[in-house]
């Protein structure tokens, strides 16, 4: 598939930034930016920690793919930076992004919409933890609410470990979240397209080693293994997917995404974990992975998430 590339002008790939997740960030733009030139489009690195974002507008940057993951990138605040600059993005708009990054936010809104997601309380101390964990029951996933990528989370056996948990996931964010554990099959569903008709790429299936898909088998190892086709039973694929192309129409999503779910090894039910809106891109990344299994290189997606650039003000219109 040949694009006119032209038409996107100077584009600027953010990436880098101040949150936790800058290391992995830098990782996923720099991917972006080769993919992108390799392809003729006028793309350059900004890295917004290093630069004032007022740059962009006199540089004469015609539109932005975000690459940043976590605060300051995920979370709405660039995004209505972006709006102020009148400078099209890729990914979800600014109350998309911020609620999305915010975990129980995005839990409300799923459990108001009737979508499935694991029983949850938000807790604010290590008294307050061990109370979630009589009500939830073992094992708990302590976590922060607005951080990304498996980082200050613990699953939680006996309540003993409850203030440990807490005070982890505390020194990331004041808001902190246990959820109930969905022992079974972990799954992940990239999503493209505008809100009101997004497409469900292939899901993956994750299978980590003892079950322990955290920061470091998530970015730095390879022993996670990861499959596509996900070779779930008849059905089941179809049934997330609808699920997930739901939850990211709920929240306002558009552009791309990626969802995290739980299916119950019992039941067979699955169960929305979080959605992520502005998801790896790196060499171990999961939506480039799904993209290749559709057919879609990794160059025709960071194109195809390019053309997708816009800004809210566009639908006001």
């Amino acid at each position: 598939m040949s694009h006119d590339v032209s038409s996107l002008g100077k584009v600027a790939v953010l990436m880098g930034g101040a949150s936790a997740e800058r290391e992995v960030s830098l990782m996923s733009g720099g991917g972006v930016l080769k993919a992108l030139q390799s392809r003729g489009v006028d793309a350059h690195a900004f890295d917004p920690s290093e630069r004032s974002l007022d740059e962009l507008k006199r540089e004469g940057f015609d539109r932005c793919f975000i690459a940043l993951h976590g605060r300051f990138g995920e979370d709405g605040t660039v995004q209505g930076a972006l709006e102020l600059l009148g400078i099209p993005y890729t990914g979800s708009g600014v109350m998309a992004s911020a609620i999305s990054m915010d975990k129980v936010m995005t839990k409300r809104i799923w459990r108001f919409e009737g979508l499935p997601t694991p029983a949850w309380v938000q807790v604010h101390s290590g008294a307050e933890t061990r109370a979630a964990f009589a009500e939830l029951g073992a094992p708990m996933i302590v976590k922060p609410a607005r951080e990304g990528s498996s980082i200050g989370f613990t699953k939680v056996m006996d309540v003993e470990q409850c203030d440990a948990a807490y005070a982890l996931a505390a020194q990331h964010d004041v808001e902190v979240l246990c959820e109930q554990f969905i022992a079974g099959d972990e799954v992940t569903c990239p999503v493209l397209g505008p809100t009101d008709a997004p497409h469900a790429l292939p899901l993956i299936r994750i299978v980590a080693p003892d079950g322990n898909y955290d920061y470091q088998n998530k970015y730095f190892t390879d022993v996670t293994q990861y499959l596509v086709p996900a070779g779930l039973p008849d059905g089941e694929e179809e049934a997330i997917a609808a699920i997930v192309r739901r939850a990211y129409q709920v929240l306002g999503c558009r552009g791309w995404a990626r969802a995290d779910v739980m299916i119950d090894g019992k039941s067979r039910k699955p169960y929305l974990l979080e959605i992520n809106t502005s998801p790896g891109m790196t060499g171990h990344s999961l939506v480039p992975m799904s993209a290749k299994a559709a057919g879609i290189s990794y160059e025709e997606l960071c194109v195809r998430l390019l053309q997708s650039a816009t800004l809210d003000a566009r639908a006001l219109k």
